[in-house]
C-alpha cells in the first residue's frame, strides 16, 4: 500500500461534470477492509442523482458508484489479497428485517455512493462482513472488471426473479433489456421460463436473442393494446401459458410501467425494478379483477451473491458480452452517452491505473 493514493471523481452538483479528486487512503475503522477497484458499473441510479434530481443520503461533493469488484489490500487479515464483489446494499446483520431475511431492505444499510463514497475511484474502505468473495474459477473465466456487474445489474434481477415466484414453464416478460434487463432476461430463462423480451432497440433484442431467449419485439410506437395483442399472438407460437404471466418492468420508464401494468391477466405478478422520478396512473382494481399481484424490489440480498456465481461459475450465465469497459477518466463523456442512450451494453469504469 506504500506510496498508493486514493483518486475520486466526484460529484460536487448534479447534472456537473465530475471532478478528480486526489488524497491519502483514508484511516480504516474497527471491521473494515480497503479494496483496491478492479471496476465500478455504471447504473441507471448514478443517472438519478447525477441528472435527474434524485438526492444522495451523503452531502455534496460525493463519489458515485455502487457496482464495484476489487482486491482487498489492507485490513481485517482473513480478507487479504482476496478478490471480491460489493454488495450494492451492505446490511447491518442484526435488525428485525435483517433476521427476517429482508437485508436487502434493511433500514441501517449502507449503499455506496449514497451514504459515503463509491466506487468511482481507485480504492473503496467499506465493511468486511458481507463482502462476497470471488471463486478461483470464475476468474478464469471473466476479468474481475467485468464480475462488478454482479453487484447490482446481475444480482438485484436475480433476486427479482426468486421473488416472482417463477416456475419452470411460465411466461417471463421483461420491459426493457439494456445493462439490467439483459440479465433478468437470462436468468428467467435458467430458471425455465419461456422467455419474451420486450425493447425499442433492435440492437438490445437482437444481444438477448443471440443468447438464447425465446422470442423479441420492439414496441416502438405501438400502444399497449397493440403490444398485448402481439404479446398473446408469441406467447401461443411459443407455447406458452395464456395465464400467470410473470412481468418484469426493468425500462425504468413512465411508458414501460404503464405497459407493464396493462399486460396483466389472469393471476399475472408483476414485478417492478426499474427506477423513475415519473408517476403513473393506474387501475388498481386490476389486480383484484386479475387475482394479479404486484410487487417491488430493493438490490438483492447479499446472502444470494454466492448463488449468482454458481450460475457464473458454472457456465449458466455469461457476463462479457453485455459489458463494455472504459478508463474512468472518461466518466463525463461516459455519463453523457449513458443518458443518452446511446450503449447497448453495461458499462464498467476501470481505475486508469489498471486500464
Amino acid at each position: 500500500m506504500s506510496g498508493e493514493k486514493l483518486v475520486q471523481w466526484q460529484m460536487t452538483e448534479p447534472g456537473k461534470t465530475f471532478e478528480r479528486v486526489e488524497t491519502a487512503i483514508p484511516a480504516l475503522k474497527a471491521g473494515e477492509v480497503l479494496v483496491k477497484i478492479a471496476g465500478c458499473g455504471v447504473c441507471h441510479t448514478d443517472l438519478s442523482f447525477w441528472h435527474h434530481g434524485v438526492q444522495t443520503k451523503h452531502p455534496l461533493p460525493l463519489t458515485l458508484g455502487h457496482e464495484i469488484s476489487g482486491v482487498v489490500i489492507a485490513g481485517e487479515k482473513d480478507w487479504l489479497n482476496k478478490p471480491v464483489i460489493i454488495p450494492a446494499v451492505l446490511p447491518c446483520g442484526e435488525c428485525a428485517l435483517c433476521k427476517k431475511g429482508k437485508s436487502n431492505i434493511c433500514r441501517n444499510q449502507l449503499m455506496p455512493g449514497n451514504d459515503f463514497h463509491g466506487g468511482f475511484a481507485s480504492h473503496i474502505a467499506v465493511p468486511a462482513r458481507f463482502l462476497c468473495p470471488v471463486p478461483a474459477q470464475v476468474l478464469q473465466k471473466y476479468p474481475l472488471e467485468h464480475l462488478a456487474v454482479i453487484a447490482d445489474a446481475i444480482s438485484t434481477p436475480y433476486q427479482v426473479v426468486k421473488k416472482s415466484e417463477l416456475e419452470p414453464g411460465d411466461l417471463a416478460i421483461v420491459i426493457g433489456v439494456g445493462g439490467v434487463g439483459v440479465y433478468g432476461a437470462l436468468i428467467a430463462k435458467i430458471f425455465g421460463a419461456k422467455v419474451l423480451a420486450l425493447d425499442i432497440s433492435d440492437e438490445k433484442l437482437d444481444i438477448a436473442k443471440a443468447n438464447g431467449i425465446d422470442a423479441a419485439l420492439n414496441i416502438r410506437g405501438l400502444d399497449a393494446k397493440a403490444v398485448k395483442e402481439k404479446v398473446k399472438e408469441i406467447a401461443q407460437s411459443i407455447q406458452a401459458p395464456k395465464f400467470g404471466w410473470k412481468i418484469f418492468e426493468i425500462s425504468g420508464t413512465k411508458a414501460g410501467q404503464e405497459l407493464a401494468f396493462n399486460l396483466l391477466t389472469f393471476t399475472s405478478t408483476l414485478s417492478i425494478v426499474g427506477f423513475t422520478m415519473d408517476k403513473v396512473e393506474l387501475r388498481l382494481s386490476n389486480l383484484m379483477a386479475f387475482d394479479a399481484k404486484l410487487i417491488g424490489t430493493w438490490g438483492c440480498r447479499a446472502e444470494l451473491y454466492p448463488e449468482v456465481l454458481d450460475l457464473v461459475a458454472g457456465g449458466k450465465l455469461n457476463i462479457s458480452p453485455f459489458v463494455q469497459t472504459f478508463p474512468l477518466s472518461q466518466i463525463n463523456t461516459v455519463f453523457e452517452n449513458t443518458l443518452a442512450h446511446r450503449y447497448a451494453r453495461r458499462s464498467v469504469l476501470v481505475p486508469d491505473s489498471n486500464a
